[in-house]
């Protein structure tokens, strides 16, 4: 990314939570553009989801400026709000796809290796999300992308953020909800005649290029199997077949891996 259009900072306000991908990524590429803003970590300060509410926001990241804001989930929104020109590179849409059945796919084992006994056990330093939560939650972002790109569901923070369901229990249960959503991405692909996913998708945070969605949903579920095989090795675990610097490469990911 580089940035053009020098102009002086916004007075900013960022409003995040611990564990969440995108807060990472809008407050790392904030930084790097030398603007300056107030940090707004929502599960520290639970009044500020009332502000948010407010101006009708029910999710985070978001980017604000006195009573005007911008959903964090696309950076190019982010880039447009604050006034700077950024050029974004981006993976082609197949090899996004191949990237993401690779995480997926690595997921699948590594989940398999977390101890039945620590799954609700806090995953997420500042924030109240269990292990077997964070681990549900690396296939609920390609479900939610599903449920937006085949059934017009333009909510997907509130699919991906769904309680895990009562009946899921174990890392088994896990798996089989994933292997279920890997079969359904994969039906997807095959189905799609654009293979440059040149098209549009209609989201809660406004209607977004299906290129870009994929990239974000792509990314999303790297970073939380990242976090997946911190938990592994924090608990003495050897990864089974982790994800590699070969597999992160392209993807715009955040450099940090929880806040």
């Amino acid at each position: 990314m580089i940035a053009a259009m020098q102009t002086p900072a916004e007075s900013l306000r960022v409003y995040w939570r611990p564990g969440c991908s995108s807060c990472v990524r809008v407050k790392e590429f904030l930084s790097k553009l030398g603007v300056d803003y107030e940090s707004i970590n929502v599960s520290a300060k639970p009044e500020a989801m009332e502000e948010l509410r407010e101006m009708g926001v029910r999710t985070v990241p978001v980017v604000a400026r006195g009573t005007e804001y911008v959903f964090a989930q696309e950076l190019a929104d982010v880039s447009t709000f604050i006034g700077r020109k950024v050029d974004f590179k981006r993976l082609a849409a197949p090899e996004l796809v191949d990237r993401w059945l690779t995480v997926l796919q690595a997921a699948a084992r590594l989940v398999m290796q977390l101890p039945a006994e620590k799954l609700e056990q806090r995953a997420t330093p500042g924030r109240d999300r269990s292990i077997k939560a964070l681990a549900y939650h690396i296939w609920q972002v390609p479900d939610a992308f599903l449920q937006c790109a085949i059934d017009g569901n333009e909510q997907i923070a509130i699919v991906y953020n769904e309680p895990v369901p009562s009946n899921v229990k174990t890392v088994a249960d896990i798996r089989a909800y994933g292997a279920g959503i890997e079969k359904r991405l994969r039906s997807w692909w095959a189905a799609q005649t654009d293979k440059s996913c040149s098209g549009t998708l209609r989201t809660y945070y406004g209607d977004q290029p299906l290129h870009h969605v994929l990239e974000r949903c792509t990314w999303h579920s790297a970073q939380h199997t990242r976090q997946i095989i911190s938990v592994l090795e924090g608990f003495g675990i050897r990864p089974d077949g982790p994800l590699t610097q070969r597999d992160y490469a392209g993807l715009p990911m955040p450099e940090g891996l929880w806040e």
